[in-house]
């Protein structure tokens, strides 16, 4: 048995997030505060080197990787994009309030009801924790024992509900813009757990 250990970083803050709007697959940049707020970040936090470094392809992730890691390379793993909010993308509680589809999908606790045009809550965790599952055999595979993935906060909550601690949900586990987690994954015989999570600190 050995441990791998995965840093899981959320991108800098986008208009949608100071806007407090659904923003999935909508593929924003970085805004001017987020910018500013990652390279004030980047002095705090000590942001570890690793053997090899991961997006999700997202402008806002791969900009937040290059303020982080300037002189570095990454691969893009599309898997773990956010979530799709189909028709809602780029809209607020505010505007959606009153569409039946919204309060349906709201107040779905099962997972099956869909955004229209996006995915279900079931649909997008059934995609991260493949995509999740995949890039632990890669990395078993390739013999890494560090490596960090800047991506969202909806996937770093989906991967840590759903392999790590499901009695907390996954808008807990979300990370504010910037900051994340160094979790360890021990690898088993057939499978792997995630044994440890911590907090990447000021």
């Amino acid at each position: 048995m050995s441990n791998i250990i995965i840093y899981l970083i959320r991108h800098g803050k986008t208009l949608a997030n100071e806007r407090k709007l659904y923003c999935g697959k909508t593929d924003l940049p970085l805004s001017d505060i987020g910018i500013k707020e990652i390279e004030k970040l980047k002095s705090k936090i000590d942001y570890p080197n690793c053997e090899k470094y991961f997006t999700s392809g997202a402008k806002r992730a791969n900009e937040t990787f290059n303020i982080l890691y300037e002189n570095e390379k990454y691969i893009e793993l599309k898997g773990f994009f956010e979530y799709d909010f189909g028709d809602f993308e780029m809209k607020s509680y505010e505007d959606l309030k009153e569409n039946k589809d919204y309060i349906n999908w709201i107040m779905d606790n099962e997972g099956i009801v869909s955004c229209p045009n996006g995915e279900s809550k079931n649909t997008y965790k059934k995609r991260i924790k493949e995509e999740f599952e995949s890039f632990i055999s890669t990395i078993k595979k390739e013999n890494l024992k560090d490596v960090l993935v800047v991506s969202h906060g909806g996937t770093i909550g989906t991967i840590l509900e759903e392999f790590y601690d499901n009695s907390k949900n996954f808008y807990s586990w979300q990370p504010k813009c910037g900051e994340g987690y160094k979790i360890v994954v021990e690898i088993l015989e057939d499978n792997f757990k995630i044994k440890e999570v911590k907090e990447l600190k000021k």
